[in-house]
């Protein structure tokens, strides 16, 4: 159990050295096993072997015999070499053996004294040419039969010839002559590192399906749009950084509860300041009309005036303010309905140019031509140009221009109000806080209308489209 914590508390790069250590550990384990593994197997499948067959069994130690053999006989005469292959058939009788001079002559001949094959001679040439040679040579590498070639003396420069042992295949087949180890130290290897890649795919494996669980709650959020915590996992580095994903969500949802707790308060803040200066702003505007009439100085009624016209900006200010704020709040329900939106700047325009004419505007109305239908709330669409109408006259009284028009550019039809004042970047005596604006673009976002504003030292240009 402590392994196991232990191994859970671990980074992970510690865990893969681990596990890399341990394969590179493992490996001196893997020849001893093999060894045994391979000793274990031959036993069972050698078991039922005649004792016969023993000799047979490690063509590595017949090659060293016959070798070995083969230099003892160095500079030995004809006879003495045809005694030792004597006494080696009587030890090994199941193979056949014969030897060729160094003129090329066969001198001896011994066949299989048993087995199926007893007594049957080998066909072997009186005088070996180079075809011959390479003949015997093409059939050995066939192992029909096998055959172990050995030069008397163990050198090919003797010049004694040489000495050869045939062994028959169903030798070979009874005993398994060819040792296998080689072959099974590879297999075992082989599948020692196919383990090792597996626990590695493994491991890395565990590590991406904890990174896209991440990365699913990180792209996924609720209904307050915010992601959702996920359960932590291992006290690794991606569970460190899966405790770090949840603590910023829940600083985050605790400050989202803070947000909306403070707009709720700043909108019934909002909402209460709003109806409580009605009432004064009214009286005291009442009061002014009446102190209008009296009989003052002209400096006192120049003062009169500006009074009024500050009061009158005030009221606007607030009645923009309220109307912010039970739009940004979501508590005005909007009635769209298909309308000619030229036929209501038109009615708008046509509104305005009394004060317009006063204040000595010129007003350019080009609002000819084919119907525009939008779907629009009528008189939420009047406020929108009653505010920009409004900016006009507030902001830019030096261009002492209005132009209303219905334009195509690119390719769609667009509603366009232009002055020639200042620009926005520009301060004004009655610069305010932009709430006209603010409204105009909240109702145009809830009417699936859009607008653009270009703006200059030359003037602004307000542009009221259709997104396609």
């Amino acid at each position: 159990m402590k392994v196991k914590e232990w191994m859970r508390s671990r980074s992970l790069l510690s865990r893969y050295l681990l596990i890399i250590a341990t394969a590179v550990l493992f490996i001196p384990v893997i020849i001893p096993l093999t060894l045994i593994g391979y000793g274990v197997f031959s036993a069972m499948n050698n078991e039922d072997l005649p004792k016969e067959y023993e000799p047979y069994t490690s063509i590595s130690a017949l090659e060293t015999m016959w070798h070995q053999e083969a230099l003892g006989l160095d500079g030995a005469s004809a006879e003495a070499v045809g005694r030792r292959l004597q006494e080696l058939s009587g030890q090994y009788d199941r193979a056949a053996m014969f030897w060729v001079d160094g003129a090329g002559g066969t001198r001896l001949v011994l066949p299989w004294r048993e087995g199926p094959e007893a007594r049957e001679i080998p066909v072997i040439p009186q005088r070996w040419s180079a075809a011959e040679a390479i003949a015997f040579m093409k059939s050995s590498a066939k192992l029909e039969p096998l055959a172990i070639v050995a030069f008397i003396g163990d050198r090919a420069d003797a010049g004694e010839g040489f000495m050869v042992m045939q062994i028959p295949e169903y030798l070979r087949d009874d005993v398994q002559l060819y040792s296998g180890l080689e072959s099974w130290y590879m297999v075992m290897l082989l599948l020692f590192f196919v383990l090792f890649i597996l626990i590695s795919l493994l491991f890395f494996n565990g590590i991406r399906r904890r990174l896209l669980r991440l990365q699913t709650a990180m792209a996924f959020g609720g209904e307050d749009g915010l992601p959702q915590p996920i359960a932590p996992g291992k006290p690794d580095e991606i569970g460190r950084l899966e405790d770090a994903f949840n603590t910023m969500i829940a600083e985050l949802t605790a400050s989202r509860q803070r947000e909306a707790e403070e707009e709720g308060l700043r909108r019934r803040l909002v909402a209460d300041l709003s109806h409580d200066l009605r009432t004064p702003l009214t009286v005291i505007r009442s009061h002014l009309h009446v102190l209008g009439k009296e009989e003052v100085s002209p400096r006192g009624k120049e003062s009169l005036q500006l009074m009024d016209e500050r009061i009158e900006g005030l009221s606007l200010l607030i009645e923009n303010l309220l109307s912010y704020n039970l739009l940004s709040s979501g508590k005005m329900q909007l009635s769209l309905e298909r309308r000619d939106v030229l036929r209501l700047a038109r009615a708008g325009a046509a509104a305005w140019y009394p004060l317009w004419e006063k204040e000595g505007f010129t007003a350019d109305i080009d609002l000819e031509g084919e119907p525009l239908y939008w779907n629009v709330d009528e008189s939420w669409f009047r406020r929108i140009l009653d505010n920009l109408f409004q900016n006009i006259l507030r902001h830019a009284r030096s261009g002492r221009y209005v132009g209303v028009a219905a334009e195509v550019r690119e390719g769609r039809r667009v509603l366009v109000i232009s002055d020639h004042g200042a620009g926005m970047g520009q301060s004004t005596e009655a610069k305010g806080a932009g709430l006209g604006l603010a409204i105009v673009d909240l109702l145009l976002k809830r009417m699936e209308l859009d607008w653009k504003a270009e703006s200059s030292g030359q003037g602004t240009e307000i542009v009221i489209y259709r997104p396609l």
